[in-house]
């Protein structure tokens, strides 16, 4: 299987797409599936451009509004997570995972699916140690302060993929691991990205929960964007353990080293995106503690076990089938020749495809959930981890003055001219 990697998209859909087709005919090659390492943005209309935490000169349209109106159409199947500058309102309907546009698949704020008998999971958005043990509070419309922290990835996420025992052939992140740079060589990192050498040295640079799922996970893949430079990493887990091939990879412009494409054995096709069923029964385990109030979330280490929902999500697929639901458009599409702007209020949407997902596992629908009610269940006792428990901890609200948010996209802009 060939699949094509890119590192930060930034809604140019169309130069990746012709950059693939030229390559395809130069080398005489046929593309598989293209994977995307975050910053997406999967712009629908105006609405969802005001979601985007973007300086206002780089609020523009771009691309993906025609793949998501019809009037184009992904020529590669396309698997992306979030990063730090998404479509936030458009990617919370779908926090479960699901289609963007025809063909193009968000993997979720946290996932794992399966296209073909490659199994490829993701965790979206960048760290920030104020917000990470705190539940998903944020709601559209976005003020100045969560339309910043609804990227930000958070423990319960994180729990959901340490719980993964399977093995996965392929994962993306858009934060770089920490402690990465130590696999590869960081001396020429820094001699192109000075401005990385104190967190290099101080190791500092990078994401401390996605160091700790590559430690878990080991896949023998491992991509991300976010920095905007490229570097590869060869990681040895332990004296005879399984390698990981880490590859970080630029944005979209012309002459950067944006994508890059790489061979994985595979069985033969055709290939199809298709739900995980390992990822479904940790999903439905986990919903019942589904923190979503601004207040700490904390939660025991021990391996929760999954097997009795595995069973249960096994008969479901069996009988309904493992492709994912259909795309369903939720919203207008950008019309460029419309010579009115409008910007409506962006309110929280009940995505069709997430209220099957949801009825697919029985489970009830929060997303909405008011941010001030949150959603915690009782403790759990001591017989373990029943669908009406939690071992959630909540603690004191924090409010916004108490919580300092260093500009943690000065590596992700500053490069932009």
């Amino acid at each position: 299987m060939k699949i094509a990697v890119e590192g930060c998209m930034h809604g140019e859909l169309d130069i990746v797409y012709d950059t693939l087709r030229k390559l395809e005919d130069a080398e005489g090659v046929k593309i598989d599936l293209l994977l995307c390492c975050g910053d997406f943005q999967a712009v629908r209309n105006e609405s969802d451009l005001q979601c985007v935490n973007v300086p206002q000169k780089y609020r523009t349209m771009n691309s993906f509004w025609k793949y998501y109106s019809g009037e184009a159409v992904a020529p590669y199947p396309t698997i992306f997570i979030g990063g730090n500058h998404e479509a936030s309102n458009y990617l919370w309907e779908l926090y479960y995972g699901g289609w963007t546009a025809p063909n193009i698949y968000f993997l979720g704020f946290a996932g794992v699916v399966k296209f073909g008998n490659i199994r490829i999971g993701g965790l979206s958005g960048i760290y920030n140690k104020y917000r990470y043990h705190l539940g998903h509070y944020e709601r559209p419309p976005y003020n100045e302060d969560t339309i910043r922290s609804v990227y930000h990835v958070r423990h319960y996420d994180v729990l959901k993929l340490m719980h993964l025992e399977e093995p996965l052939d392929v994962f993306l992140s858009h934060d770089w691991p920490l402690g990465i740079t130590e696999y590869g060589n960081w001396q020429k990192l820094i001699s192109v990205k000075k401005h990385f050498e104190e967190e290099v040295n101080n190791r500092t640079l990078g994401s401390k929960p996605a160091a700790e799922l590559l430690n878990k996970l080991k896949p023998p893949y491992w991509f991300s964007g976010h920095l905007h430079c490229k570097f590869p990493a060869i990681i040895q887990h332990g004296k005879n353990g399984p390698t990981t091939k880490f590859l970080a990879l630029d944005k979209c412009i012309p002459g950067r080293n944006f994508l890059q494409v790489i061979d994985i054995p595979s069985n033969p096709g055709p290939y199809e995106i298709q739900y995980d069923e390992e990822w479904l029964a940790i999903t439905r385990k986990f919903n019942s503690i589904f923190p979503l109030a601004q207040t700490r979330f904390t939660m025991r280490d021990e391996q929760l076990d999954t097997e009795e929902d595995r069973q249960w999500v096994r008969s479901k697929l069996n009988t309904r089938g493992a492709k994912p639901f259909d795309f369903v458009q939720t919203a207008p599409s950008f019309n460029p020749s419309s010579t009115i702007s409008k910007h409506p209020i962006t309110v929280c949407c009940r995505n069709p495809q997430t209220e099957s997902f949801l009825q697919l596992l029985e489970l009830p629908y929060l997303l909405d959930s008011s941010n001030s009610e949150g959603h915690y269940l009782k403790k759990s006792n001591s017989e373990g981890f029943g669908r009406n428990e939690s071992s959630s901890q909540p603690g004191n609200t924090l409010d916004d003055e108490d919580i300092e948010l260093p500009d943690e996209d000065e590596h992700a802009l500053e490069d932009d001219e």
